[in-house]
């Protein structure tokens, strides 16, 4: 969205104090915050501070959006989507969101809300905010890619991102990127002042959580009712981070219930009847401990898997665990020998068809590694590039081409690549309306004297119509021809004139033995004895570096044949 600088800005004046209100009103009332929270997103000296804090899109529109610098003040006040680390300087270049590279997201999203990205971090971190978007697609969407459904598209449009142009207004280039923070644990909060409990933010999974709204699409089934009246909490944005606490023993077998249900469900539904009886060792850690949910609502709020764990439940061990759900019908046990075995399971029992899909341990586990394997191969290919040469051809306005490039309202002292003259030369054609009616693919070039100019030839008659390809060949042989050299780490090196290429030769000397010989690298910004002992290394042969016959000031290396 501001991939480009902000034109037309208007001076900047100081916001009266009653103007200043109204915005805090209209923040507090339209994120659900407290006053003093208001206060540190619309502080005193907007001016002074010269960060841009809230930015909106289109005319008329009222919709305060936070910029990034708002989301480092107060990171909860949106819901957050979190991505790999090697994803980041593609929002950053402009690219959205898609759905494959989302790790970790906050629950209960619908499309257009308001959300922030952050970096991807292991529990218990959650990254900063580094963008601010809109949701393309809806949290049902998202939970079936965390399910291992090949889902692709969107996932966020981005609006802003750290470092745009944005960004650049404010003191950006002066701050640090905060650290990570760490999830609140429910202790600490209990441990907070009645005052500071208001002001702590308790949106997004804990709200939604604790007044029992889509309890279902965390944990699924049906959940277990929560004594006493439960907490009151301040309303707020579908925003951050879950707030953990500890399962009492019914809520950590009500888990271990529904990740029997799950499991039913899916993995144990396939299973041929040959594959019974199995162990019970076997198959709880097979089919139960993976089907855990990843995250599970119990009596006192949100916990994460670990204490999901059988010596924490009621039934104390996995034998009476089997048993309790072979009583309901969910399985078959035999005993032998002490040992239990699991001989049928029942995918039909009426609660198998009533549950609810869960986001499991495995399938978070299975994602995270997935983005890890795609953050470690974008690294290797980052770190092959930083070796790796780029030449790029460009072409600079010269002779009968300037007037051309003036009528289109181009600068006639810069450099154009290929793709940049093919856009000019689109755009020009189309407001100038010189695309042949009858044949698409001819342009009226005699219409216009500056485009006639451009391709006519020396001696030539000014063409009436010519094809397009054929059109942009002569513009850009008229042109004077450039070249960029880049290599990842050093500046960029122009030049005037086409690049040359390298020239390799093999002459067979005495005893018949070859000799490579490899001249004009120089352009390639490539330097002789380092050439030499690389292709030495690599050859395992002798290599000399010796003056080019006839130019003193070139270099050739020879890689010779050894026995």
């Amino acid at each position: 969205m501001f991939k480009k600088p902000l034109a037309d800005l208007k001076t900047s004046a100081p916001l009266r104090s009653s103007d200043r209100r109204k915005l805090k009103q209209r923040v507090v009332e339209t994120y659900s915050l407290s006053p003093e929270v208001g206060d540190l997103l619309v502080p005193e000296g907007l001016l002074t501070q010269n960060d841009p804090l809230w930015f909106t899109l289109g005319k008329g529109s009222d919709e305060l959006i936070p910029t990034v610098y708002t989301l480092w003040k107060y990171p909860e006040l949106l819901p957050f989507l979190s991505t790999p680390s090697a994803v980041v300087p593609k929002l950053i270049g402009g690219a959205d969101l898609m759905i494959p590279g989302v790790v970790q997201h906050s629950p209960f999203l619908h499309p257009n809300q308001l959300v922030s990205i952050t970096q991807y971090h292991s529990y218990p971190k959650l990254g900063p905010p580094l963008a601010v978007g809109r949701m393309a697609v809806s949290n049902d969407v998202l939970n079936r890619s965390d399910r291992g459904d090949d889902v692709k598209g969107k996932a966020v449009h981005v609006l802003h991102t750290w470092k745009d142009h944005l960004w650049d207004m404010g003191n950006g280039r002066k701050m640090d990127v905060p650290a990570p923070r760490e999830v609140v644990e429910r202790e600490q909060a209990e441990g907070a002042t009645e005052n500071d409990a208001k002001q702590q933010p308790v949106g997004g999974i804990q709200e939604q959580i604790e007044d029992g709204t889509g309890a279902e699409d965390i944990l699924g089934g049906t959940q277990p009712e929560a004594s006493g009246s439960g907490t009151q909490t301040q309303p707020a944005t579908d925003a951050a981070r879950p707030v953990m606490t500890t399962l009492t023993p019914e809520d950590v077998s009500h888990c271990l219930r529904s990740a029997l249900l799950q499991a039913l469900q899916t993995t144990l539904k396939s299973l041929p009847p040959p594959s019974f009886p199995i162990p019970a060792s076997t198959f709880w850690s097979t089919y139960i401990l993976p089907s855990r949910p990843a995250y599970a609502l119990g009596t006192n709020g949100l916990s994460d898997s670990n204490q999901i764990d059988i010596k924490h439940s009621t039934h104390k061990t996995v034998k009476t665990f089997l048993k309790a759900m072979a009583k309901e019908g969910l399985l078959k046990l035999k005993e032998s020998k002490g040992d239990v075995l699991v001989t049928a399971v029942y995918p039909a029992h009426p609660a198998v068809g009533s549950h609810r899909p869960h986001r499991t341990v495995q399938s978070v586990g299975a994602q995270r590694e997935k983005a890890e394997e795609r953050e470690r191969k974008e690294k290797e290919a980052e770190e092959k590039k930083k070796g790796e040469i780029q030449v790029i051809e460009l072409w600079k306005p010269h002779g009968s081409t300037v007037a051309w490039f003036v009528a289109a309202g181009k600068d006639t002292s810069s450099l154009y690549t290929m793709p940049d003259i093919r856009e000019i030369f689109n755009t020009y054609v189309s407001s100038k309306k010189l695309i042949n009616v009858q044949e698409q693919q001819y342009i009226n070039v005699g219409e216009d004297p500056a485009l006639a100019s451009a391709v006519s030839a020396k001696n030539e008659d000014i063409p009436e119509f010519m094809k397009r390809e054929e059109t942009l060949k002569r513009i850009r042989d008229h042109m004077q021809p450039w070249h960029e050299t880049r290599v990842v780490g050093s500046d960029a090196v122009r030049k005037k004139g086409h690049v040359r290429p390298i020239f390799v030769t093999v002459k067979i000397r005495q005893g018949r033995k070859a000799a490579t010989l490899i001249s004009g690298f120089e352009p390639y910004l490539l330097q002789a004895e380092e050439l030499a002992e690389e292709l030495r290394k690599l050859c395992a042969s002798a290599t000399s570096v010796t003056p080019l016959p006839g130019k003193s000031s070139d270099l050739e290396v020879m890689v010779q044949e050894v026995d």
